[in-house]
């Protein structure tokens, strides 16, 4: 094993005991309402307790903002959803300075009414509806967690999650986010048609009278600890090294990069594509119920990360090559390093399960 300073405690096991459970509630919760989507959902939860961000890509009417909001009634955080159109400014988004009169003294003041930005869960509907400028407004408060009005900073609510929709098949009048600005998304995550019987019981569903509720699972404090936990899960230097490998490979000036990678890209992937990696991968291994990183866990998060960080080429795309099917062929063809893992008295599990 590689050094691990910030091996769990006993509580922090407690703590992830109560992760599992509260994960199975979560899901079954989940499941009152939304039919099917069960990797959409689950990848939702990975990025969450990793405090970041996911944009979710799919056709209309396949319940991506129902989802949301389910996610959030059952996580009790706040919820709004920013509906992205050509003419959104961005003090629509982050809030903007009003004159506002003492009535006791007549005294006037600039007072901040705080924009649609401040909860916990944001749904940014069709994000590339809506001009450059805008959007680099709600990217910014993504990354720093903070917005800046008149000189005066304004911390955002903690825990703090952007979900952004995309509509992949209209393209006219859109302003489609640059490289940059989809490298802050943790995941990119594909929202499918339900399959034939998924959409038998969605049909059954609401097309007749019902009012579901879900419960509450988890609260604000407990995620934010959790998300603590997230970070302090062990991983072998043999998977850290799988996810370098699988990251690197993606670079076509790179000596790693295999020669049908520099055909089919125009541009690979940069270090927080292996940082998110890294962190989906411990996400998903104290959702499987392990305290250890496998190279499943990489290979498993590893299309939601790559998906919209590599840029094919034109000859690529004229084949029908897409970014899934370029990490279809990295997966097969870069493994994880089995003997490693044999060698490992630590991880007997680490192997394929």
């Amino acid at each position: 094993m590689s050094d691990q300073p910030n091996k769990p405690s006993a509580q922090d096991l407690e703590q992830v005991e109560k992760l599992q459970k509260a994960y199975a509630a979560m899901k079954t919760e989940m499941k009152k309402v939304i039919v099917g989507q069960d990797q959409v959902v689950d990848e939702l939860f990975m990025a969450m307790f990793c405090r970041g961000h996911c944009l979710l890509v799919g056709v209309p009417g396949l319940a991506k903002t129902l989802m949301i909001s389910t996610l959030a009634d059952v996580l009790h955080l706040k919820f709004n959803r920013i509906q992205f159109t050509p003419d959104l400014m961005p003090s629509d988004i982050t809030g903007t300075e009003v004159i506002q009169e003492d009535k006791a003294t007549g005294r006037r003041e600039f007072k901040f009414l705080q924009g649609p930005v401040f909860a916990n869960v944001i749904l940014a509907d069709e994000i590339n509806r809506t001009p450059p400028k805008t959007q680099a407004a709600l990217l910014e408060a993504m990354q720093e967690r903070h917005v800046t009005v008149g000189g005066v900073r304004h911390d955002l609510d903690d825990p703090f999650f952007v979900l952004a929709t995309q509509n992949p098949i209209e393209q006219e009048g859109t302003y489609p986010l640059p490289e940059a600005q989809l490298d802050r998304f943790m995941f990119m995550v594909k929202v499918d048609y339900p399959t034939l019987e998924e959409e038998r019981e969605i049909l059954r569903r609401t097309t007749e009278t019902q009012n579901v509720k879900v419960s509450a699972v988890l609260q604000g404090e407990e995620i934010r600890n959790l998300q603590q936990i997230v970070r302090r899960v062990p991983i072998a230097d043999h998977v850290l090294e799988y996810a370098m490998r699988l990251t690197r490979a993606t670079r076509i000036t790179g000596s790693e990069a295999p020669e049908w990678i520099k055909e089919w890209l125009t541009w690979g992937a940069g270090p927080r594509a292996s940082q998110n990696l890294v962190l989906g991968g411990k996400a998903r291994a104290l959702l499987q119920g392990r305290f250890y990183v496998s190279g499943e866990d990489i290979r498993a998060v590893a299309h939601a990360v790559f998906r919209h960080r590599l840029v094919t080429s034109f000859s690529a795309e004229a084949e029908g090559i897409t970014t899934d099917t370029v990490v279809d062929r990295l997966l097969e063809e870069i493994r994880p390093n089995d003997s490693a893992a044999l060698n490992d008295g630590n991880l007997p599990k680490v192997i394929n399960q």
